[in-house]
């Protein structure tokens, strides 16, 4: 026995020696600049940009917004200070915003609002356009322009720092005496990179409010302000990355409250109903009732207690979305033929920014293709499983639209990689498991 245990030992001794000799060499890159410049990065952007989560911009959203976190890698080698308008501490909560506060006896969520120390410094009125909210001034350096709401039509409106409250912020004069637009505003100062991802509401704001309260910016402007827009931002050979445009299906907002989930609750009630009506696109801008589809998109805020409510008709009270005579109104559902519409629209806008990136040698970070596989497969960052979930796939704030800390790091990684192929540096990608997701209570 003493003699097998003898040579047990020297095989496993000689194993380990052996093991110890061939063991894999992890090479991991040396951080690196490669041919860009990172000491004076700038952002472009809207509210993505801006760090916008839960239906506002608040602190902690700003803080975690995914030029922050770039900026934090790019600091690793050789990127310099990166200042945000941040909202004051006393004044942290911002626009405010919605959060968690609990969860039905059906599973549906309950939020309810954040509205103590704002950052709400007055309200104007602007004849011809409507109420702005204005918030608190934000004066100092900055590398963050993300602007909540802009589209980019409105890039080179000289009015636009009276009607945009985020972008009077920024600005040094009080609405409605500001003339400086956007455009020249973010290329007054000295820079060396940028991100760009102007565009998104272009389409966005037409989507979101079911085809009814927006439309979409054509196609031809969109071409031309975005050429303009890089054209711009490159005069002095900076360098730069741009995103483009999500597939407006590939958010949660239009892909929680389902006809589908709607139809079977109401049949729970009454199995006699076999259809959901709502007032869809037919060409051009003539709508009709329709039964629903599965290809209808109802948005997020839907309330779905509408549905059986009684509605006056000629024909007599009629129950809400359950007769053509009472479809659920266009506001509350991106139809079929609008998402066809929206979709081409984007791909449009997509085609431009790829093109124009291309003559310009910029990074490109394919969000659309990017966030339409996250919708498919998932995604396992850092060993943690997300998706496109609402609440629970970890990406999506409780807008259902922007993203959580979480989700901005992964777009931060995104952009990161995309730097780092058209530029050759080796920016470090952030620990996305560092950053939560939407917060429980």
């Amino acid at each position: 026995m003493k003699t097998y245990r003898s040579y047990l030992h020297i095989l496993l001794f000689t194993g380990l020696l052996g093991f110890a000799a061939c063991k894999t060499e992890i090479n991991t890159p040396k951080p690196s600049r490669g041919t860009a410049d990172f000491s004076k990065y700038i952002a472009v952007g809207n509210s993505l940009t801006a760090g916008f989560a839960d239906g506002g911009l608040y602190r902690e959203g700003q803080l975690n917004s995914y030029p922050s976190i770039i900026a934090q890698q790019m600091q690793k080698v050789g990127g310099g200070a990166f200042a945000q308008p941040l909202f004051s501490t006393e004044r942290a909560n911002g626009s405010g915003y919605i959060k968690l506060a609990g969860f039905n006896q059906d599973g549906t969520p309950k939020t309810e609002p954040v509205n103590t120390n704002l950052a709400i410094r007055d309200q104007i009125t602007i004849p011809g356009f409507g109420n702005v909210i204005l918030y608190t001034k934000y004066t100092g350096d900055l590398n963050n322009y993300g602007v909540p709401g802009i589209k980019l039509q409105q890039i080179t409106y000289a009015p636009y720092g009276n009607l945009n409250g985020y972008f009077e912020r920024l600005l040094p004069g009080n609405s409605p005496t500001n003339t400086t637009t956007y455009l020249d505003f973010v290329t007054a100062k000295p820079y060396t990179f940028f991100t760009d991802w102007l565009g998104n509401n272009d389409a966005l704001g037409y989507a979101t409010s079911g085809g009814a309260g927006d439309v979409l910016t054509d196609k031809g402007l969109f071409s031309q302000l975005y050429n303009l827009s890089i054209s711009k931002l490159t005069a002095s050979g900076q360098k730069g990355a741009v995103a483009t445009i999500p597939d407006v299906t590939a958010v949660p907002y239009f892909n929680t409250i389902t006809v589908g989930a709607i139809l079977a609750g109401v049949q729970k009630v009454n199995p006699a109903v076999k259809a959901l009506y709502v007032n869809a696109l037919v060409s051009g801008t003539a709508y009709a009732p329709r039964e629903a589809t599965a290809k209808d998109l109802v948005i997020l805020t839907f309330n779905t207690a509408l549905i059986g409510t009684p509605v006056a008709t000629p024909a007599g009270n009629l129950p809400y979305g359950l007769t053509p005579y009472t479809p659920i109104e266009n506001k509350y559902v991106l139809d079929q033929n609008e998402v066809i519409l929206a979709q081409d629209y984007v791909n449009s806008y997509n085609s431009t920014i790829k093109a124009t990136a291309a003559s310009k040698g910029l990074a490109v970070f394919d969000a659309f293709t990017f966030l339409n596989n996250v919708k498919a497969n998932g995604l396992v960052v850092d060993g943690v499983s997300l998706n496109s979930g609402f609440i629970s796939g970890g990406i999506f704030s409780l807008d259902g639209v922007h993203l959580t800390p979480r989700g901005y790091a992964i777009v931060a990684n995104e952009f990161i990689k995309a730097i780092n192929k058209q530029y050759g540096s080796s920016i470090p990608l952030a620990n996305v498991s560092s950053y939560n997701g939407v917060k429980f209570p």
